[in-house]
């Protein structure tokens, strides 16, 4: 979006693309036409064609039913301030803010620092691929989710659309290969967002004041800056379906993860013509399928992975879904001084989410050198150290006739993971894999005495008697009892462990 010297006037993005990429700009211009040339070829190929009714016969993988534990990296520009949010680069140009008046105090004003001048802090010198993937197995994590563009515009992969990128400057690494080939060595699912969509107008508030967003040498890292109420135009959607073309093509990611603002309805033909690219790409790579997660209703319900942020539903849904939440509190991004969730909260919430057939996504946000923070670490070491004694009433489970029984309700809904009481021991939720049914306490149960009454001899649920119950982790006999109003199990005196505590009933 190029700008004259009024702040406020705008003209067409199209324009920004010559100015920001100055004597590249044919060549760019060259390689957009590529890109469409290449997802046009593969949408058209099938089995799948850019409508929705075709989409809508996607049917979600086998591996992605069974994983159901994710780790989502949020990793970029943002960490260097390690202020407020990942929000940060937006939230600094909007006049008067908290990070506005913070980024003035700390750095200077926009004109003479700007977002732009932290790529040179953003060093990653002690980034490990390798490292991080081997914690991520050891958390328990099936898959997991580097985000290759935020909404900040520097992609932390080799982009052949930009000059602004990790792999080019900064860092001078491809930080999303990287990851692709440790994550894989480990035996996971490498997957990849992006959150492009709502660059159109992220640094819009950069054009209201003297600052370096409104700099025509920076537009390839700011543009286009436009208004937020504006739908952008055909030349920044066909760079947007570039791009993330392009992060399929290099990097053959087994799930696509996009924020909120696809959802705008002049994404709609590119979001039907990127599934129909993105499915039939997966079967030639015949690896088993792939997924796309959205949110709202980006997409329709079939046609692909509905996506809650920081939320989860209050009863099962029959078409599987995935919550994205953070081990922090505050921010996805690291910041300075932010809270973390206890590892309680985010077993309990990863066994009441498969309950309802759906994954957990976990976020976890690192420092700008590549260091991931002990709290989180930790947290996530822990959450595998129950998912080594409990895994089997998660991993390749489906949901039963009902999700559980129990006083607390979850509050249901986006951004309100943080809003649930805490669950007890009559919290129960059920799992099952065969002929096998987990009951799955959300606290250890008081009295001595697991009660289930959805398991009781009159319950309509049933369809024989239970003949066997079996506490995981531990290795006592468990004397139990099925009367007609509940399956009531006597504990053994010590716990298996911490939080939630599997039953295994057959």
């Amino acid at each position: 979006m190029v700008v004259t010297a009024s702040p406020r006037r705008w003209v067409p993005w199209s324009c920004c693309l010559l100015l920001s990429l100055n004597a590249a700009s044919q060549t760019y211009t060259e390689k957009i036409q590529a890109a469409r040339e290449r997802v046009d070829r593969a949408a058209a190929a099938g089995p799948f064609h850019p409508s929705w009714k075709s989409l809508e016969s996607y049917q979600a993988p086998a591996w992605y039913l069974d994983a159901k534990f994710g780790i989502f990296i949020h990793w970029g520009l943002y960490s260097v301030p390690a202020y407020d949010s990942e929000w940060y680069p937006r939230n600094m140009y909007i006049s008067g803010s908290d990070v506005f008046k913070h980024h003035i105090a700390t750095y200077g004003p926009q004109s003479k620092f700007g977002y732009k001048d932290f790529i040179p802090k953003f060093t990653a010198a002690q980034f490990d691929a390798n490292r991080w993937a081997e914690l991520f197995r050891k958390s328990g994590a099936k898959y997991v989710v580097p985000v290759a563009e935020h909404h900040d515009g520097f992609p932390m992969y080799d982009s052949s659309f930009t000059a602004y990128s990790a792999a080019k400057m900064g860092p001078k690494r491809d930080i999303v290969g990287e990851l692709a080939v440790a994550i894989r060595k480990q035996g996971l699912h490498f997957a990849a967002s992006s959150h492009r969509a709502e660059h159109w107008w992220f640094y819009n508030g950069g054009m209201t004041f003297d600052s370096d967003v409104r700099d025509p040498r920076n537009f390839g890292l700011y543009g286009p800056a436009q208004p937020d109420k504006t739908q952008p135009d055909s030349a920044y959607l066909d760079d947007w379906m570039a791009r993330t073309s392009e992060i399929v093509d290099k990097y053959q990611p087994d799930l696509m993860w996009f924020d909120w603002w696809i959802e705008q309805p002049v994404f709609q033909p590119y979001l039907q013509k990127f599934g129909a690219f993105y499915y039939n790409r997966a079967a030639e790579w015949k690896r088993g399928g792939v997924v796309i997660n959205y949110k709202n209703k980006a997409f329709p319900e079939h046609a692909a992975v509905l996506d809650i942020e920081r939320g989860q539903l209050g009863e099962i849904r029959p078409v599987f879904w995935q919550t994205d939440t953070s081990v922090s509190v505050k921010s996805w991004g690291y910041i300075q001084n932010d809270t973390f969730k206890p590892a309680v909260s985010i077993v309990d919430q990863l066994v009441d989410i498969v309950s309802k057939n759906g994954a957990l996504l976990l976020n976890i946000g690192p420092r700008s050198d590549g260091t991931i923070p002990e709290q989180a670490a930790q947290i996530l070491l822990d959450i595998g150290k129950w998912l080594d004694v409990n895994g089997e009433s998660i991993y390749g489970t489906r949901p039963w006739k009902i999700y559980g029984e129990g006083p607390t309700k979850v509050v249901e809904g986006s951004f309100k993971d943080t809003e649930t009481k805490g669950f007890t021991g009559s919290d129960i939720r059920f799992t099952t894999k065969g002929r096998t049914l987990y009951a799955i306490a959300l606290a250890w149960p008081d009295n001595g005495k697991l009660v289930v009454k959805s398991l009781g001899t009159a319950s309509h649920l049933l369809t024989g008697p239970v003949t066997s119950v079996q506490l995981l982790g531990s290795k006592a006999k468990l004397k139990w009892r099925q009367g007609q109003e509940a399956l009531i199990v006597d504990l053994p005196p010590q716990k298996p462990g911490e939080y939630a505590f599997a039953f295994k009933i057959e």
